[in-house]
């Protein structure tokens, strides 16, 4: 049974410069819920309350974020400004939460490596909250958990992504052996477009069996000298099994700028907004 969530949430984030400077990426606000967050509801609505964090230098703040703050709550006890803690307290009591370092920026084959004190010998979600995931209905990780019920093996969640966007994201080749699952048969960290087997790319959304942990072991250091999982996870499918999943709702790239902008447009507009789900 899926119990686990790992959220690799090491990263510098430059490319919000000066805001993260002092702050983590994953605490930048859609309206006035932190995108980590988001990613954390998603998690325990698939039914993984047990939520790890692979964290670096400078990410005090999401620890604090996940934690009771009782100067500000008797602050605000018995007002209306209680309210807005609601969300989280609501986090807080439907998970556990825990947390340990990657020490040096490796890549995210590492950064899971790292996870592995967390996670143990079982199979685990791992969240990556710049991947702003929203569906009217069931969540992507949640979707995905139905998969892994009825598979029993690693599976990535995919999308077609235009092809001049191809080489920020790792890309998947498969069987399909149903409508919008696949059965891989070829991964490529970040290649070129003309040479990218397909124009399905690999989004922050993954469900990983343990044997990945001695795979990555395995994999020598890749594209910009990382260990990338996409080859960890070739290899894995090589030898076994591993899904990709086109999955059901829409995606934000909330690691860029504009991607952010339009994400926080979109929340705002759709649970904000007078007639909104908020």
């Amino acid at each position: 049974m899926l119990k686990k969530c790992l959220f690799p949430v090491a990263g510098y984030g430059t490319r919000f410069l000066p805001a993260t400077k002092a702050m983590p990426k994953e605490m930048l606000p859609l309206v006035n819920k932190p995108l980590v967050q988001y990613g954390v509801e998603e998690a325990i609505e698939a039914g993984l309350t047990e939520i790890g964090f692979v964290t670096g230098r400078g990410k005090r703040a999401i620890e604090d974020h996940f934690d009771t703050n009782f100067e500000l709550e008797h602050q605000i006890a018995g007002t209306g400004k209680e309210r807005y803690l609601d969300s989280v307290r609501k986090v807080i009591d439907s998970a556990s939460f825990s947390y340990t370092r990657q020490g040096e920026m490796r890549g995210l084959g590492d950064a899971i490596l790292q996870g592995q004190r967390l996670i143990g010998d079982e199979p685990f979600g791992v969240v990556l909250a710049d991947d702003l995931c929203l569906n009217d209905e069931l969540g992507v990780l949640g979707q995905m958990v139905q998969l892994f019920n009825q598979f029993r093996c690693s599976i990535v969640a995919v999308e077609e992504v235009p092809q001049d966007q191809i080489h920020k994201f790792g890309v998947i080749a498969g069987n399909e052996i149903k409508p919008g699952l696949f059965q891989v048969t070829d991964m490529v960290e970040k290649p070129a477009a003309e040479d990218a087997p397909s124009n399905m790319a690999i989004i922050g959304r993954y469900i990983l069996t343990p044997d990945i942990f001695e795979l990555i072991r395995e994999t020598p250091p890749g594209k910009n000298g990382e260990v990338q999982i996409t080859d960890a996870l070739l290899t894995q499918a090589q030898r076994g099994c591993v899904l990709a999943y086109k999955f059901k709702g829409r995606r934000f790239d909330c690691g860029s700028v504009d991607g952010f902008i339009e994400a926080t447009n979109h929340v705002y507009k759709t649970i904000y907004l007078p007639g909104g789900k908020g």
